[in-house]
């Protein structure tokens, strides 16, 4: 049976969100986790990569699994390479993170989109008891690194005349309704970066860069793998979470992602998209109430 020329249209859409041929992005934190599921995806839709973080090793290994196999897990022989590691500590001042920036700008020459993953939780404390320097830890890694990584890709974003899309790792830890115990340094932090978010978005608009932020709930990952065996956090789940169930970062944030890179999101700005299987709905009862 032929197609109606709506479920042609529905159909050429969708596949927009599936090509990424030719698009540069640029991601921090990438030697596990949120990070190293991302760069896999985007690489599936067409994407060349540059895998940033502190870890070589690690970043080594991605881009092996990344150049030398197919997306099948068959091993092949590529002329042409998809992902490039550079080392960067996000938590390091301006002039090593520019340094870092300009080696990710010239892997390929241009960078289409940043995504802004490496975050620390630092350690769980009363604010009481929390030092001075897990404090400043912790916001020079969530907030001052995503700003100052920001600001060197922008900045040749914005010489280069070619726009582009920066997409920042939140977390539903900073948003009004959710607080964890013991996390205040993380919430802020986090609470603090959708805020640059929006600011970003407002001053960046003029050079076509739009800024977005997505907040997650807890997700499954190979971090949070042993804390998802507990009895105590599905419980969280299936009386606080309107969904009921943890999800997996394929494909709750990877399609979001590609969304937030892709000609179909170029209206789209400012926003802070919530991710968290309805944990942060305002009515829903928090876990320590019941």
């Amino acid at each position: 049976m032929a197609c109606s020329s709506h479920q042609l249209t529905t159909s050429h859409e969708l596949e927009l969100w599936r090509d990424l041929r030719g698009k540069v992005v640029m991601v921090t934190g990438a030697s596990s986790g949120i990070g190293w599921e991302l760069c896999i995806d985007l690489v599936k839709y067409g994407c060349r990569v540059i895998v940033a973080a502190r870890r070589i090793d690690r970043l080594k290994a991605l881009c092996d699994k990344i150049n030398n196999f197919d997306i099948s897990g068959c091993q092949v022989n590529r002329s042409d390479v998809l992902a490039v590691a550079v080392e960067i500590d996000v938590s390091a001042d301006g002039p090593n993170i520019e340094a870092s920036v300009r080696k990710a700008w010239g892997a390929f020459g241009r960078i289409d989109a940043l995504i802004n993953n490496a975050g620390v939780p630092g350690p769980v404390q009363s604010i009481l008891d929390l030092s001075q320097e897990d404090w400043d830890n912790i916001f020079k890694t969530n907030l001052r690194g995503a700003w100052l990584v920001s600001k060197y890709v922008c900045l040749r974003m914005r010489d280069s005349n070619q726009g582009g899309s920066v997409i920042n790792i939140s977390s539903m830890a900073g948003l009004n309704r959710v607080y964890h115990f013991g996390m205040v340094a993380y919430n802020c932090s986090k609470a603090a970066l959708d805020t640059m978010t929006r600011a970003m978005s407002i001053e960046l608009g003029e050079h076509n860069i739009r800024v977005n932020s997505i907040a997650p709930g807890l997700l499954k990952s190979e971090i949070t793998e042993g804390l998802l065996q507990k009895k105590w956090i599905n419980n969280v789940a299936s009386k606080t979470m309107p969904l009921k169930e943890f999800g997996k970062t394929d494909p709750l944030l990877t399609s979001l992602v590609r969304f937030l890179i892709v000609p179909s999101s170029s209206y789209i700005t400012g926003n802070i998209f919530i991710a968290d299987a309805g944990y942060t709905l305002p009515g829903v009862p928090l876990y320590s109430s019941l």
